[in-house]
């Protein structure tokens, strides 16, 4: 099962990257929201987006939150309450600091892994 992970910083990004793949996912990271959307044809079940460093347009988010697959926004409260932001429905918001084995829980929630690995 495929989860997609877009964040701009690598090590965040790796970090939740492993931990999902420690509970059983196929996690890809991607650097911002084009790289992603260049890739839709992997259809993920759940895309994890991290605002920061993220150039945000709202014909980028229109794109994203078209292909109707379950978005959880992770950010700080400038980037959480932007107008543009909040026009949108996100599956989840965690605002920072947030821990990465909490969202990792969420995940495996909304979507349970096929063959768990603990």
């Amino acid at each position: 099962m495929i989860i997609w992970i877009i964040d701009a910083e690598q090590w965040p990004r790796a970090s939740l990257r492993a931990e999902l793949i420690e509970r059983g996912y196929d996690a890809v990271g991607f650097v911002d929201i084009g790289a992603a959307l260049r890739n839709v044809f992997q259809k993920p079940r759940v895309i994890i987006l991290e605002l920061r460093g993220q150039m945000l347009t709202a014909a980028a988010l229109e794109a994203l939150t078209a292909t109707d697959i379950p978005i959880v926004l992770l950010g700080g409260a400038a980037e959480l309450d932007d107008t543009l932001v909040q026009r949108f429905h996100w599956a989840a918001t965690f605002r920072r600091p947030v821990l990465l084995g909490d969202v990792a829980d969420f995940i495996q929630r909304l979507v349970p892994p096929e063959n768990p690995r603990h």
